[in-house]
C-alpha cells in the first residue's frame, strides 16, 4: 500500500513538474516577439493602442506617460488613451503627426520584415516621427543605423500591413 502511495505521489509530482515546465515555456513565448493577430493594424495590448501609453506625451513631455480611459478615442480600429483631454484633442486633430510609425509595432522588427510587440520605454523620435521598439536592447541595435532601418521598415511595412489586414 505504501509503495502505491509513493508511486501515486511521484506521478503527481512528475505531472506538476511537466505543467510547470509547460507554463514556463508559455510565459517565455508570450514574453517574446511574435506576429500580430490578423486585423490588428495598430499594435494593441490589453485593449489599448501602444499598451495604453499617450502617443502625444512622447512629443510634448519627452517621455512615455500612461494614458487614461477618461481621455480616449478610437482611431484605425484601436483605442488610444491620453494623459489629458488636451493631448486627446491634439491627436484627434492630427493623428498622423503623433501616432507611432509602423502601426506602433517594433520598428526593428518591421525593418527585418515582421511585426513584434513593443516596450513603451524603448522609443525614439526621428524627423518628427515616433518609433517604438521591442526593448531597449533592440532599440540600441535599431539605432545603429536609424536612416537605413527606417528605409527598410518603410519598404517592408506595406507587406506587413497587408498581412495584418487579413
Amino acid at each position: 500500500m505504501v509503495a502505491q502511495e509513493v508511486k501515486c505521489e511521484n506521478s503527481r509530482l512528475a505531472l506538476g513538474a511537466v505543467l510547470l515546465i509547460a507554463a514556463a515555456i508559455f510565459v517565455a513565448a508570450i514574453g517574446g516577439a511574435w506576429p500580430a493577430k490578423a486585423g490588428e493594424l495598430v499594435y494593441s495590448s490589453w485593449g489599448s493602442a501602444i499598451k495604453g501609453y499617450d502617443p502625444v506625451a512622447y512629443f510634448k513631455a519627452g517621455k512615455p506617460i500612461m494614458g487614461s480611459g477618461d481621455h480616449s478615442l478610437e482611431w484605425k480600429g484601436a483605442t488610444w488613451k491620453f494623459a489629458s483631454a488636451e493631448n486627446r484633442e491634439a491627436f484627434a486633430a492630427m493623428p498622423e503627426k503623433y501616432a507611432p510609425q509602423f502601426g506602433g509595432y517594433c520598428a526593428w522588427a518591421v525593418s527585418q520584415g515582421y511585426s513584434a510587440k513593443i516596450d513603451p520605454d524603448a522609443w525614439h523620435i526621428e524627423n518628427g516621427k515616433l518609433y517604438l521598439n521591442y526593448s531597449k536592447s533592440v532599440q540600441t541595435t535599431w539605432a545603429g543605423d536609424i536612416p537605413g532601418n527606417i528605409a527598410k521598415g518603410e519598404a517592408n511595412w506595406p507587406k506587413i500591413e497587408a498581412k495584418l489586414a487579413k
